[in-house]
């Protein structure tokens, strides 16, 4: 009698947990669903691909760049305050973003001061260049450097006033084989990089890999993302072109 009924209890408890099983797994291999994104990289990308750089509340992420003689960095309203400094002030970033094939927008405005108040440096490649707004006096706009001349010397200088306060909405496109930047929808570089040479001014190497400088100007940055673009692809020669 005790080993029949110890028979039973055993079946019974084996049936019972046998149905437990098959009510917290009743799914089949390959019919699970993909996990929600947790890390905090892929919460910050949105649906068009745009990862936002800053956070509105203070500067994770972000350094402040020893230039020697940097303003005070803050967050106020939202944006980022790089104060005018003696001469640099700014601010960069060791994240992880892409090298070619990737864009940039943010705004920014002159606060104070009377230089360039958006000194962007960012990758090419294996190389570094900046993105100059209102240097050399207020009103120059630029690359620095190609070949070795800086945003008031090269093929991609212009000239624009800006007013202090103002917001102004700057894009950026990197490709393998150009940068183009834009200001409020105006286009204001459009370079081809083949065979250039890729640099920047001594001044603003410790902004690299990724970081904004001004001189001796107050800023105020916001809205700053980058998303990555699909490689462009050279076009193949037509067989019979002229040459």
């Amino acid at each position: 009698m005790i080993c029949k009924f110890h028979g039973c209890l055993c079946a019974a408890t084996f049936a019972l947990m046998l149905s437990h099983v098959q009510a917290t797994d009743d799914t089949k291999p390959g019919d699970k669903k993909p996990k929600a994104a947790t890390t905090a990289e892929e919460a910050t990308v949105d649906k068009d691909g745009w990862k936002s750089l800053f956070n509105g509340k203070d500067l994770e992420g972000w350094k402040i760049t020893n230039f020697g003689g940097e303003g005070e960095v803050f967050i106020e309203d939202g944006a980022v305050v790089i104060s005018q400094g003696s001469d640099l002030s700014g601010i960069h970033t060791e994240q992880e973003l892409p090298k070619s094939n990737y864009e940039v927008q943010f705004e920014a405005q002159r606060a104070a001061g009377s230089d360039f108040f958006a000194g962007l440096t960012f990758p090419v490649k294996d190389n570094h260049c900046s993105l100059i707004v209102g240097g050399w006096g207020g009103g120059v706009c630029g690359l620095s450097s190609l070949s070795g001349m800086d945003a008031s010397e090269n093929e991609t200088t212009s000239y624009r006033d800006f007013k202090k306060g103002q917001w102004y909405k700057i894009r950026l496109v990197v490709t393998d084989n150009n940068i183009s930047a834009w200001i409020d929808d105006k286009q204001i570089v459009d370079v081809d990089t083949t065979g250039q040479r890729i640099s920047t001014r001594f001044e603003v190497d410790r902004s690299k890999p990724f970081g904004f400088a001004t001189w001796q100007t107050t800023a105020k940055l916001r809205n700053l993302k980058v998303r990555p673009l699909p490689k462009t692809e050279e076009k193949p020669a037509e067989k019979g072109a002229a040459k």
